[in-house]
């Protein structure tokens, strides 16, 4: 009976060690990935850079891989900005990403130096041009635009409809011409060019090339119709992992390499040239770098499904909760046994939606205290983790070459007090 090993460490003495439920990365997936993505996005024709989303998984040992990486990094919160400059990640790389910065966000994105904040609005130009007046700050802008793509995807991760949440429509050219003007008019802010994103786990290139196609052409008609000179191009992120052995997504150095050609060949066709072309992988970085363990604890038959309960669920991952992701498991200490059985592995929370696989094929040996393995689950798991019914956010080990190391300490009942008070306020 074989047991998992991650990183040449048995899972089973892992799960001794930090307990469960538990995240496990991978250390030298996540390296080689940033690598094919580094290595694979080059041109002669113009500058490249890598920018890691960091909203796929936060912390300070991955923030410090992209500063190893010589990568860039998309945050989208004070809190991701305020984690990277702690992890050393040099601030003129850092790209402020978002719908609704704050002002104190904006206000602490230039006093710490940050290189690009993307804007995403006519009345958040008009604040920030305003504090970098008075904070006597330099700051360079993209502006985000949504090309109109309809990604496959699904709807909670399309982004770039006519009705998005983020961006201006790219049919609005007059108001993108204002609020390009608007911020060519200050002597703090410095226009580079436009971002565009079009949704996520996005397993094809039809889409991108589609969207690079427009976004290039728009950029022809902005400076044939408006002067206005466009530098860079950022064409986001969304790149499809493997979660089941449903999903065949293109490799990410092939992508990456697919998009600088694909950008060289319709900058020519369309009379555009670019000063630097931007991607952001996130998911595709970390996703199948990460492995989620879960102690099995009881089972239950009803007429329709055999249960198999674990001691976490959608307060570790609500993924499959929130938008219906799959993916895949296994018995992780009897691999090898014959995979007999359909389970449905659900999490210990309070709701009935806490499901984590529908339909599992595990063998019908598997028992309370075995050792379950979710694979693929290094993105927008412990990110979007929450304390729902008081569960504590997992513990988080890196493991290489028959080593671990401890990057986030497990959240105790203690850490979830430390917030409560009775403080009487001056009214």
């Amino acid at each position: 009976m074989a047991t998992l090993e991650i990183g040449g460490i048995d899972c089973q003495r892992l799960a001794e060690i930090s307990g469960t439920p538990l995240l496990v990365y991978d250390e030298a997936k996540i390296e080689q990935q940033f690598t094919a993505a580094t290595e694979n996005f080059q041109s002669d024709q113009f500058e490249t850079e890598v920018v890691y989303a960091a909203k796929a998984f936060s912390c300070k040992a991955i923030f410090e891989k992209v500063r190893q990486a010589g990568a860039g990094l998309d945050v989208v919160s004070g809190g991701e900005l305020y984690c990277a400059h702690q992890a050393g990640v040099p601030m003129e790389k850092v790209y402020f990403h978002g719908n609704n910065k704050s002002e104190e966000e904006l206000k602490m994105a230039l006093e710490l130096g940050c290189g690009t904040i993307v804007l995403d609005n006519k009345m958040e130009c008009q604040r920030l041009t305003e504090l970098a007046a008075q904070l006597k700050k330099p700051i360079q802008v993209l502006l985000r635009v949504n090309p109109g793509i309809e990604a496959h995807t699904h709807e909670y991760i399309r982004t770039s409809g006519s009705d998005s949440k983020f961006g201006i429509s790219i049919a609005k050219k007059n108001e993108i011409k204002s609020l390009v003007s608007q911020a060519m008019l200050s002597d703090y802010v410095q226009f580079k060019g436009f971002h565009s994103h079009i949704g996520s786990q996005i397993t094809e290139t039809t889409a991108f090339e589609e969207a690079l196609a427009i976004m290039l052409g728009f950029i022809r008609e902005m400076r044939d119709d408006y002067n206005i000179q466009t530098r860079s191009l950022s064409i986001g992120g969304g790149f499809g992992i493997r979660y089941t052995a449903d999903d065949k997504p293109i490799p990410l150095g092939e992508m990456a390499d697919i998009l600088a050609r694909t950008c060289e060949k319709l900058s020519a066709e369309k009379g555009v040239r670019l000063e630097k072309l931007l991607i952001e992988p996130g998911r595709s970085i970390v996703g199948e770098a990460g492995y989620s363990l879960y102690t099995v604890g009881y089972s239950k038959d009803t007429d329709t499904k055999h249960f198999l309960f674990v001691d976490g669920g959608m307060s570790d991952n609500i993924r499959p909760a929130l938008y219906q992701a799959e993916y895949s498991c296994d018995i992780a200490n009897r691999l090898g046994e014959p995979k007999n059985k359909t389970y449905c592995v659900a999490g210990k929370n309070c709701e009935s939606g806490d499901i984590l696989v529908k339909e599992a094929e595990l063998p019908d040996t598997a028992r309370e205290g075995d050792l379950l393995v979710m694979y693929a689950t290094g993105a927008y798991g412990y990110s979007m983790a929450s304390n729902y019914n008081r569960a504590g956010r997992p513990e988080v080990v890196f493991v290489k070459d028959g080593k671990a190391r401890r990057v986030l300490r497990r959240e105790t009942y203690e850490d979830q007090l430390r917030l409560d008070t009775d403080e009487q306020l001056t009214i």
